[in-house]
């Protein structure tokens, strides 16, 4: 009885998210046919429209896994990895689609054994955590780490350029991908910092695609920043005192 709430929820969330994109489209219409010279709904674009799905799927599992015991969310979760998967292919990003079919899935299968074992169990040894200072650190050194690594990925590997060149664009795309590994591997283990990851994604897509001109992704991750921010919220309020981490060692300075 209880997974069955789990699944409808999951449900009713997929249901919600293909309301608000239907929303959304709708007012990214009604902005074209006000301004003929903007072009936001590109459906003769093969990944654009993979990303379609992707999106709508990828809301749905952000909303599920809002609640935090609620592993259900995953299973979308891997659907939207295996959409952006075809749509990075199909943009010629390999570092993307690498993570996305080699890292994201299988990140995405542990986070359901781990979830749905706690649930078992009565998951009272499985709740929101902050992490402690130290992995704090760790976890950020990681992230620069992955952001420097997919920089000289892209200069010498796929851009064939300079260091210097494409500097802003290159910062964004190596945060994209690195603070969405964190964002996924932290959900693993309920760690609220996943959500400061997903915010992280946001606004680095935010930046990336104001610097391509890409208006349809600005406010695709846009949305995704609220949506991303409300899910850590709730977590948040889910979080006890003692499981406050980080945070409480800075409230105690």
């Amino acid at each position: 009885m209880q997974n069955a709430q789990l699944w409808r929820a999951l449900g009713r969330n997929t249901l919600i998210s293909i309301l608000l994109f239907g929303v959304l489209f709708c007012l990214l219409w009604l902005a074209e046919v006000l301004f003929p010279n903007v072009t936001l709904l590109k459906w003769d674009d093969a990944a654009w429209v993979v990303g379609i799905p992707a999106s709508v799927i990828g809301v749905a599992y952000i909303l599920t896994i809002r609640d935090p015991q609620n592993y259900t969310g995953f299973f979308a979760g891997i659907i939207m990895s295996i959409l952006l998967g075809v749509q990075f292919i199909l943009q010629g990003s390999l570092d993307s689609t690498f993570l996305y079919f080699f890292v994201f899935i299988p990140f995405q299968l542990m986070s359901i054994y781990k979830w749905s074992r706690s649930k078992s169990d009565g998951g009272a040894s499985f709740e929101p955590k902050f992490l402690d200072m130290p992995r704090l650190w760790l976890s950020i050194a990681i992230c620069i780490a992955i952001t420097a690594g997919d920089y000289l990925l892209q200069t010498y590997a796929f851009q064939h350029n300079s260091l210097t060149d494409n500097i802003a664009i290159k910062l964004f795309n190596g945060l994209l991908i690195s603070s969405s590994f964190l964002a996924n591997y932290w959900l693993i283990y309920r760690k609220n910092d996943a959500w400061i990851y997903w915010a992280l994604y946001s606004v680095a897509g935010i930046g990336l695609f104001i610097l391509v001109g890409n208006i349809f992704s600005i406010v695709l991750f846009s949305f995704f920043l609220v949506i991303n921010s409300m899910a850590g919220v709730a977590w948040i309020r889910n979080t006890k005192p003692e499981n406050m981490g980080w945070v409480r060692g800075l409230n105690t300075k």
